[in-house]
């Protein structure tokens, strides 16, 4: 499948799926991109890749850049070079590894980061900061409130710049039996800042 489109928003189903491997939604992810703020030559590491679909849509932007996908799960890092092939995306690679410890080792240092895993949050969100350009931009996103605490928490100790966050509540209209209805999503909090 290819996506012959110049904006954000693939469809869900148009990503392969592992059964209890998370995946930010469509309209999170274009949320998630737009705070990226991404340009054609950025340098992307998503922390936490998942199904990759944030990688895969931000390498169809960064042509001329590079994304690196890091994962800890073994099956999932193929989940994602298949996601990778299916809309032939060519600057993206995929990193097996475990968030911190694999941070300092990843070459070359990005000006863009999203991170949506690892354990302690805090801790991870402190190593990829430490791995970020000066002037770099980090986005993160979660749907649990004790994440967001320890992340806005953290952002700020870390004196980041232009700090925003967002709290997204998205419905979506579904069909069901005979009647069309509203369907909520998981809100989730997206969180970005900019370092000095």
């Amino acid at each position: 499948m290819t996506w012959a489109y110049v904006t954000a928003g693939i469809p869900d189903d148009a990503f392969e799926r592992l059964p209890g491997i998370p995946m930010s939604k469509r309209e999170s992810r274009v949320l998630i991109l737009s705070q990226l703020c991404l340009k054609k030559n950025s340098i992307l590491w998503d922390i936490g890749a998942g199904t990759g679909t944030v990688a895969v849509e931000s390498a169809l932007f960064c042509t001329e850049g590079q994304v690196i996908a890091i994962e800890r799960d073994e099956e999932v890092v193929g989940l994602i070079q298949r996601n990778g092939e299916r809309f032939a995306v060519k600057n993206m690679s995929i990193i097996a590894g475990h968030a911190p410890d694999c941070l300092p080792g990843i070459m070359p240092r990005p000006d863009r980061i999203f991170l949506e895993g690892g354990r302690p949050v805090e801790v991870v969100l402190r190593a990829a900061w430490d791995c970020l350009q000066d002037g770099g931009r980090l986005v993160t996103a979660t749907n649990s409130l004790e994440n967001f605490y320890g992340m806005i928490q953290t952002l700020g100790a870390l004196q980041a710049r232009k700090i925003e966050v967002i709290q997204s509540a998205v419905n979506r209209l579904e069909t069901r039996g005979m009647q069309q209805v509203l369907v909520a999503l998981d809100p989730i909090f997206i969180l970005s800042g900019e370092k000095p």
